[in-house]
């Protein structure tokens, strides 16, 4: 089977999210698609991130009517920062027979070089990186770290890069929904309807909970 695996912070999840694994599904015929949220990731401030359990619920919440869909909290389980390599290895090992596929931004593949043992990433999934507002249409040659360029073939004709070890970086554009976490919540924060922009569940679990409102507890 094809597994992707999205993983980010979903603070919280909103609906751009859940086109982007849909579309990643449709188009590398993915049977199943897990939503990781991370517990402690080491590029992203704590200041403004609820607390895991918050984010893990509202995930769950927002797939739940699609049974492509799954949700692991498998970064909770872990102490210490969540590195995104010692994820893939523990699904490697999970799914042993099956092709993995990791789901990321392309905002977060030009900062690929500065993760904790990116280049070991390549040889356990392949990558599928999805075109983010202010990042579209990059060349994935021209943002792959220098220092690994020589393990990649490069075909320009269909942006893909192709891995030493026989796995691939794909290039997803056309998700066309230019909603960010950073702006449901600083709607909120300034009491604003979140409305259209993230699942009804996930809006109501927000209301329920108060959540990213100035007054909460998280927040500064």
């Amino acid at each position: 089977m094809n597994i992707g695996i999205f993983g980010g912070t979903f603070n919280p999840i909103h609906n751009a999210h859940l086109r982007i694994a849909e579309e990643s599904r449709d188009q590398y015929s993915l049977s199943r698609v897990i939503f990781v949220p991370a517990a402690d990731p080491p590029h992203k401030p704590g200041s403004q991130r609820l607390s895991f359990p918050h984010r893990l619920a509202m995930v769950t919440l927002a797939i739940r009517e699609n049974p492509f869909f799954a949700v692991s909290g498998i970064e909770g389980e872990r102490s210490g920062k969540s590195y995104s390599i010692d994820t893939l290895r523990a699904f490697r090992e999970r799914y042993p027979d099956d092709r993995l596929f990791f789901i990321m931004g392309s905002d977060s593949f030009a900062e690929i070089g500065t993760w904790h043992e990116y280049p070991a990433l390549f040889a356990i999934a392949n990558i599928i990186v999805v075109g983010r507002p202010g990042f579209a249409g990059i060349s994935l040659a021209t943002a792959l770290p220098v220092a690994i360029g020589d393990l990649f073939c490069y075909d320009a004709s269909v942006n893909r890069l192709t891995h030493c070890t026989g796995t691939t970086v794909s290039y997803l554009d056309g998700v066309p929904l230019p909603i960010s976490s950073s702006s449901i919540r600083d709607l909120l924060r300034r009491g604003r309807t979140v409305r259209y922009l993230a699942p009804d569940s996930v809006e109501h679990y927000l209301k329920e909970h108060n959540l990213y409102a100035r007054s909460h507890p998280y927040l500064p």
